[in-house]
């Protein structure tokens, strides 16, 4: 692993941007050699405006067609790079199914990846084969049959607290599985959508979508929920073909903790992360 920096070099200062993206046409957020990625396109329209090369680091790295409204950054640029109006010509570089929303100088030993308490998603279903509406297309999934509110409640509480979740992960070398789940519910709104809120400290890779896939299948009669139980403490993967697309995902929230607490909240995690590693 890299060894991350929390305070940025001579001559530069750090910046947090707060983003949104539709992910649809994007092959999720980190570079990939000939695909179109959020971090590259946010990458070349900061050096474009810095004229400097820039670097980013993000909350939470979003796969291929997975949305953000509360996605953060941190980018160190040259002190002389001018703020008041950066987010606006950034914007006018942008593709329009990427904004900044807000930037702001960053606190001391700000990071928005290592610094971060918790990120939020949400995934949105259309059950029973009901109609999406044209513009639901981006950020919600059909599916076929009625899923049970109950059930789908009462297998995804089985998964709380801090597990090895590698049942639910895709495999990458030296990455630990080991997450702790604070939240995960669904509720049905007044149009029919199934929306699941999934709140942890961090994420695995595929790991909401894993989730997601998983529950539906108690949810529609074809497991028990005990099923869960038993993933989980047998590490058993769970099918890909049970995976969930990424078009129901999204990123709406990190929390950070104060700007006192920044450094030890970094060091915290940091050092975890070197520990589970090796």
């Amino acid at each position: 692993m890299t060894e991350p920096t929390l305070y940025p070099e001579s001559g530069f200062r750090r910046l947090r941007l707060d983003l949104s993206y539709d992910g649809t046409n994007f092959s999720g957020w980190a570079v990939q050699p000939d695909r179109r990625t959020v971090q590259q396109a946010v990458e070349d329209a900061i050096s474009t405006v810095t004229q400097s090369k820039a670097e980013t680091i993000v909350a939470g790295r979003t796969d291929a067609g997975v949305h953000a409204t509360g996605q953060v950054i941190h980018v160190d640029i040259p002190e002389l790079i001018e703020l008041d109006d950066l987010a606006y010509k950034l914007n006018r570089i942008l593709d329009e199914d990427i904004r900044i929303n807000q930037i702001q100088i960053a606190p001391p030993a700000f990071h928005a990846r290592f610094s971060a308490l918790r990120r939020y998603y949400e995934y949105r279903i259309l059950d029973e084969n009901k109609v999406i509406p044209p513009l639901a297309r981006f950020n919600t999934e059909p599916w076929y049959r009625r899923l049970d509110l109950g059930l789908m409640n009462e297998a995804s509480a089985l998964l709380l607290g801090t597990h090895d979740y590698a049942a639910f992960c895709k495999f990458r070398e030296g990455a630990t599985t080991t997450r702790t789940l604070e939240s995960y519910s669904w509720r049905r709104d007044s149009d029919g959508f199934l929306i699941g809120d999934v709140v942890a400290d961090a994420f695995c890779y595929s790991m909401v979508r894993n989730l997601v896939g998983a529950i539906v299948c108690v949810a529609d009669g074809r497991k028990d929920a005990s099923w869960i139980s038993t993933l989980l403490e047998n590490k058993e993967r769970v099918s890909d073909s049970l995976v969930f697309p990424g078009r129901g995902l999204t990123l709406y929230k990190v929390d950070y903790p104060s700007d006192a607490e920044l450094l030890d909240r970094s060091a915290k995690t940091i050092a975890r992360r070197e520990e589970e590693a090796n």
